[in-house]
């Protein structure tokens, strides 16, 4: 069984006092820096963990979970935690929520965090540009579960809750291809993320199986800030000839990409169809209204939440690796229809 490595056993291996580790693990001024450092490497060695809740120490349980997520100004990552605090509320487990701004070093120094905050689990989606998972092993190697959502390493260790991109994206083509689209756009993310791949995938596959040739001119890949998805529908509007069809890996671009040719005089579906991704509240807002791929936030947060619950209750086991894959959906509105009347 793992026994916590407490201060004690950190001034037993050092031949320190207990007040001179305890002073040093809070950076005290009067630690001499050579001391601080043999200490802190030490303590990374046999894996310490500082004791932020030393009332429950005995139990050696918070009954607090993390939850690191790459945004916060995003209707889905809000739906995710909706459904994420549903569960763990009535589970009487509290929550703490670290945010990675798409920053692989914030999201290490949030799970870093969150493992010497003593968390009982963590709850992650992983930012554009991690690429090493190194962060997460010590959740591993104490038997803490994790379970990742959305963004994920789909070989990684731990629970993962993810839908079938692949055939959201293939999905969002055909339809497009359905309406008379040849010339069709995809605009995306890093490909080094799952999702992202997955759905480029999704399209190609629609491509091919309908031998329309992939034109490597037609991907875009950008951050997928405001900024960065204006400058790409000004770029598609002043395209010759234009495109007639565009499948973007969320509903903020789709939008403002109508928004724009709307300004510029092109018209939507006739001259561009458009399709997104997520339905967010902006997809029934924006006129024409938006055909979205459905992706159940609230749902995805429920099922990790509850998942984790699970393992944490030893039903499960802990730190499991497999796939749990939620159903979602394609919404015909009026932004892709050329042909068909809208799906009620």
């Amino acid at each position: 069984m793992y026994k916590e490595i407490t201060i004690y056993d950190l001034a037993r291996e050092l031949n320190l006092s207990a007040a001179t580790i305890s002073r040093a693990l809070k950076d005290h001024p009067a630690i001499n820096k050579n001391t601080k450092k043999r200490i802190v490497e030490k303590a990374e060695e046999l894996g310490y963990r500082s004791n932020n809740f030393a009332s429950n120490l005995r139990r050696q349980k918070s009954h607090t979970i993390g939850v690191i997520v790459h945004e916060l100004n995003s209707n889905f990552i809000t739906s995710v935690l909706a459904g994420i605090e549903k569960v763990t509320t009535i589970a009487n487990y509290d929550l703490i929520i670290g945010h990675s701004s798409e920053l692989a070093g914030k999201e290490v120094a949030n799970a870093n965090n969150f493992f010497h905050k003593r968390v009982d689990g963590l709850i992650a989606a992983l930012a554009f540009d991690t690429e090493n998972m190194d962060h997460y092993e010590p959740f591993f190697e104490r038997n803490i579960p994790v379970v990742f959502f959305d963004r994920v390493e789909e070989d990684s260790k731990g629970t993962k809750v993810i839908i079938d991109n692949f055939k959201a994206g293939y999905e969002a083509t055909q339809h497009l291809i359905d309406q008379g689209c040849k010339r069709i756009i995809h605009t995306t993310s890093s490909l080094k993320r799952n999702v992202y791949a997955q759905r480029y995938k999704g399209y190609l596959a629609a491509l091919k199986d309908n031998h329309i040739p992939f034109d490597e001119s037609l991907l875009f890949v950008n951050d997928l800030k405001k900024e960065s998805c204006i400058a790409f529908a000004n770029q598609v509007a002043a395209m010759q000839p234009l495109p007639d069809g565009i499948f973007t890996t969320n509903d903020l671009t789709a939008s403002l990409c109508i928004q724009v040719f709307k300004e510029k005089g092109i018209r939507v579906p006739e001259d561009i169809a458009v399709v997104g991704f997520n339905n967010d509240t902006i997809s029934i807002i924006i006129e024409p209204k938006l055909t979205t791929v459905n992706y159940p936030g609230m749902d995805i947060g429920e099922v990790a939440a509850t998942h984790l619950i699970k393992q944490l209750q030893g039903a499960n086991g802990t730190n499991n690796t497999n796939s749990i894959v939620l159903k979602s959906e394609l919404i015909i509105r009026e932004s892709s229809l050329k042909k068909d009347k809208v799906q009620k």
